[in-house]
């Protein structure tokens, strides 16, 4: 059976956005990955699948290795959608932060 995945889904967890954390500066095997949670291999190689599935992160064979990176073309997918939502709160607390010094001073 072949599910589709949704990104917002996949990293709601939070196990998935340390994953993602992880292998956004080098890419990584899933045993070193898996070596730094205190989780069984199989469950982060769960959360692998997941990530791949929807394309956050992709996999390179290295002779018998398979790697782990980030898909920077879908994080920035990702960025460009949450990025309207980011500008109404900076928004809104800077005209909380004007009402708050204009309070103060007076």
């Amino acid at each position: 059976m072949n599910l589709r995945r949704d990104v917002f889904q996949a990293i709601a967890d939070p196990t998935r956005r340390a994953i993602l954390l992880l292998v956004a500066s080098q890419s990584m095997t899933a045993g070193v990955i898996a070596s730094n949670f205190d989780t069984a291999r199989p469950t982060v190689s769960k959360h692998l699948q997941i990530l791949t599935e929807c394309e956050l992160l992709e996999q390179q064979q290295n002779g018998r290795e398979i790697y782990y990176h980030i898909n920077a073309k879908k994080m920035k997918e990702v960025a460009d959608f949450i990025e309207p939502f980011r500008q109404m709160w900076d928004d809104r607390f800077n005209k909380l932060e004007a009402i708050m010094k204009k309070y103060k001073s007076e």
